[in-house]
């Protein structure tokens, strides 16, 4: 079972690994920005940039164990800032590199392929959903075929016991 200490520095560490994963991001993108043929060389830099701001925001939503600390408030609004900030940064220098509007598209494929990908979920959801309604059709007319014949078989036994009786 975790320690007190430990429930009070999971939120921390949390938000702290989403603010140190959009500094390394950042940090690989200004190397590789220069050298970079194209949005490929830097693409897993993006990712990681991304994954961390959303990391931050999320820790900016959820209550710490002490959801009225200052410290806390401060430390997960800051961060997020300091994500955003980040993100302001690299749009500039990737839109400069490889030309204006670049960043938005690179922002609008991904909210796509999370769009589709979630729906893809639903889908799948549904599909299963779908397949458990059929397969309790399926069991319950089954079921009472079953219970008609045994309920015919009864009957034929009894008919046949009182005919030849």
């Amino acid at each position: 079972m975790p320690k007190e200490k430990d429930k009070v520095m999971e939120p921390i560490s949390t938000a702290l690994a989403g603010i140190a994963l959009v500094k390394s991001a950042v940090d690989g993108i200004k190397g590789a920005i220069g050298t970079a043929t194209d949005i490929g060389d830097i693409a897993g830099y993006v990712d990681k940039l991304l994954q961390g701001r959303d990391q931050a925001q999320a820790d900016k939503r959820k209550a710490s164990s002490d959801p009225f600390s200052i410290k806390s408030i401060a430390e997960e609004t800051i961060n997020a800032k300091l994500a955003e900030e980040h993100l302001d940064d690299m749009r500039q220098l990737i839109d400069h590199r490889f030309g204006f509007g670049t960043w938005q598209g690179i922002i609008a494929e991904r909210a796509r392929r999370i769009h589709e990908a979630k729906e893809a979920e639903k889908e799948l959801r549904r599909q299963k959903m779908k397949e458990r309604e059929e397969l309790t059709e399926t069991v319950t007319i089954g079921g009472g075929v079953i219970i008609g014949l045994v309920a015919a078989v009864v009957a034929v036994y009894f008919f046949f016991r009182s005919v030849f009786r």
